[in-house]
């Protein structure tokens, strides 16, 4: 084979098609603990890949903490097992009582969501069962959080309530520097709050998850931290662009086919926005035999590139792209297609992509 994410007999898929490489995942895993220093200080987000299978090789590694967003994933987590579960997301509304539902129907796994204000608090108060509760502070992300002087207030609720205190959530998504001394510099200022906020509050036994799947490895440093990477165990063109620090491998990529061309430099591709995501400004999608290619347009099912050497690809000829954003990219596929030692050998259900309403 001429490339690590080439099928044989790939002429009888079905494209586009997302393509899921065990081995390469394996390997992220591996990385993942490596920089942690032990399985214990890990709590992964499974936003990106929405799977029961990435989950159980992650606990046959060791892994037992885990972080979801939606009622869906937390259902999947407690369908495989997880034993700690922290849905990372202000649960509000009719959506508490599914989530209690979930705690009553996984009694194996534990659950515990965010707050970041005294409406949710009181909000679970009303449900009337013991809930784990992390509070969530801002850190400069500036979504769902608390600032300094709400933290310490609503933490002192919480100690007087009937739910469970289980600690601190700080995730500095907003920090992107591709430059590490300059990302780290910015993570240990926006941390500064986090020590303060410590050293004022009864925080003994609690536990502080912070960042992401760009900044676990500085956290990593800490060892009172807990880190919750996600895009880590499939990785994609966006983060192994722009963090070339972080030594994590490709393990998806989408199959298309070319389906038409146009005039002597274009090709017309079978893949547009309901088969990878294009949310960011940059190109959805890159192509390593083609790292010349312009995208031209992108549409709902057609993907047109411009490139000097389109005489050297035919009508039906398989082309394998990498997602810019792999996170919503699988979220638009019901299943992937498994590829190990080059070849198709089954499906795995992205069971995790729906709401759950009822």
């Amino acid at each position: 084979m001429d490339a690590w994410y080439e099928i044989e007999d790939v002429e009888a898929i079905i494209t586009p098609q997302l393509l899921f490489y065990p081995e390469l995942i394996e390997s992220n895993i591996r990385e993942m603990i490596r920089i942690a220093g032990a399985t214990h200080r890990l709590r992964p987000h499974i936003k990106t890949y929405k799977c029961a299978e990435v989950i159980q090789m992650q606990m046959a590694q060791g892994v037992t903490k885990f972080k979801c967003a939606t009622l869906a994933e937390s259902a999947l987590l407690g369908e495989t097992g997880a034993r700690d579960v922290l849905v990372a997301y202000p649960i509000i509304g009719p959506a508490q009582n599914q989530l209690v539902a979930l705690q009553k129907h996984f009694p194996n796994t534990r659950f515990s969501v965010l707050i970041d204000g005294q409406e949710q608090l009181a909000g679970w108060n009303e449900i009337g069962v013991d809930m784990g509760l992390f509070i969530e502070v801002n850190v400069g992300m500036n979504r769902t959080s608390a600032d300094f002087d709400e933290c310490i207030d609503l933490h002192l609720q919480v100690l007087s309530s009937a739910h469970s205190f289980r600690g601190w959530h700080c995730y500095d998504g907003h920090i992107h520097f591709s430059d590490l001394d300059e990302r780290k510099a910015e993570v240990d200022t926006a941390f500064d709050l986090i020590t303060s906020l410590l050293e004022k509050t009864d925080s003994q036994n609690s536990e502080l998850v912070c960042g992401g799947s760009i900044s676990f490895p500085i956290h990593a440093q800490h060892q009172e931290r807990t880190l919750s990477p996600g895009t880590t165990l499939l990785w994609d063109q966006g983060y192994s662009h722009h963090f070339p620090d972080l030594d994590f491998s490709i393990a998806a990529v989408i199959a298309t086919r070319v389906i038409g061309k146009p005039a002597p430099d274009l090709i017309c591709m079978d893949v547009g926005h309901k088969a990878v995501a294009a949310e960011m400004e940059e190109d959805p999608i890159f192509f390593p035999e083609m790292p010349e290619a312009k995208i031209i347009t992108l549409s709902e099912e057609h993907l047109v590139l411009q490139s000097p050497n389109t005489e050297q690809l035919s009508i039906g000829q398989v082309v394998y792209g990498v997602p810019f954003h792999i996170c919503p990219t699988v979220a638009l596929h019901e299943s992937v297609g498994v590829v190990e030692h080059n070849k198709l050998t089954q499906r795995w259900r992205i069971a995790a992509r729906n709401r759950l309403y009822t």
